[in-house]
């Protein structure tokens, strides 16, 4: 999640070191300064129009989530606890694919996706508490209320992203914030400290940020093509660095990478979030 209680991080590109030093479980994040946000001016307001278009994949991913998280939890109430883990981290990614607009959405992101110690033990509810009762309670029992809880919430987060204020800024920054929180706990392990499954969180982001890049890139191409291509080029790199670690519709767990693997992931992080920071001035200029 991008906005949790304890993780206030600003839009920073955070470099392989972190990435490292995660992998021994001390973290020791190098922050650098933030991407800068593009000026509002002309050409600014020319990429209002974008916000359309991107609203329309908001809604399409939010309405997928609706109904794969009635699934998972159907799977939880039954006391399924295999198909519910089955179904727990890819009905996750259509929330992690619409972060850009975390900060937007209030309480939904704390109600959805906190984890434990992010919120008061007496309010915490969501994936992750559902998350802990699958892989470490190994028992669901109990956990139907939270259940019911989560899929209301999913259901009235479907309502709020027709409205919620969606702005050129927040989508500018939104791609480098993502990866940011790539690099600050999906390739680390924090994130999904129960399951292991942080590489589907962190494939979503960048699908997320890449969204956001195909939205903006036809105005992008016209203030620096050389700019927009290198980004599509790191991309691809990417995604082809993320390859290997597919398993056939899923992804292998975290705990199976070396820190050789995690090392070339985060090289790969770091060499599409530094021309993708520079978007902001470029459209600003």
């Amino acid at each position: 999640m991008m906005k949790k209680m304890h993780l206030t991080l600003s839009a920073v590109v955070v470099g392989s070191a972190l990435l490292l030093s995660a992998c021994g479980n001390e973290k020791t994040p190098v922050s650098q300064p933030e991407p800068e946000k593009p000026v509002q001016n002309e050409t600014t307001a020319d990429l209002s129009g974008v916000v359309a278009e991107y609203r329309k994949f908001v809604i399409d991913q939010a309405d997928q989530f609706v109904k794969a998280t009635d699934a998972f939890t159907q799977a939880v109430k039954a006391g399924d606890i295999e198909k519910a883990k089955s179904l727990y981290a890819p009905s996750r990614m259509y929330f992690e694919r619409i972060e850009p607009i975390a900060e937007s959405l209030g309480d939904f992101d704390p109600w959805i996706d906190a984890r434990e110690n992010d919120v008061p033990d007496s309010e915490w509810r969501g994936f992750h508490k559902l998350e802990k009762a699958l892989w470490v309670d190994k028992s669901v029992k109990g956990q139907e209320k939270v259940a019911d809880q989560l899929l209301q919430d999913v259901k009235l987060l479907r309502v709020k992203v027709e409205s919620v204020e969606i702005d050129v800024n927040l989508l500018v920054t939104g791609a480098v914030e993502l990866l940011n929180e790539v690099s600050a706990t999906k390739v680390t392990g924090e994130e999904e400290r129960y399951s292991h499954t942080d590489l589907y969180d962190f494939a979503a982001n960048v699908e997320g940020a890449k969204e956001i890049f195909k939205v903006i890139s036809p105005e992008l191409k016209k203030k620096d093509a050389k700019l927009a291509q290198e980004i599509e080029e790191q991309f691809t790199a990417l995604e082809q660095a993320l390859q290997p670690y597919r398993k056939g519709d899923g992804f292998v767990l975290y705990d199976e990478l070396s820190k050789e693997q995690t090392t070339k992931l985060a090289q790969a992080v770091d060499a599409l979030a530094e021309p993708l920071a520079q978007m902001g001035t470029v459209l600003g200029g």
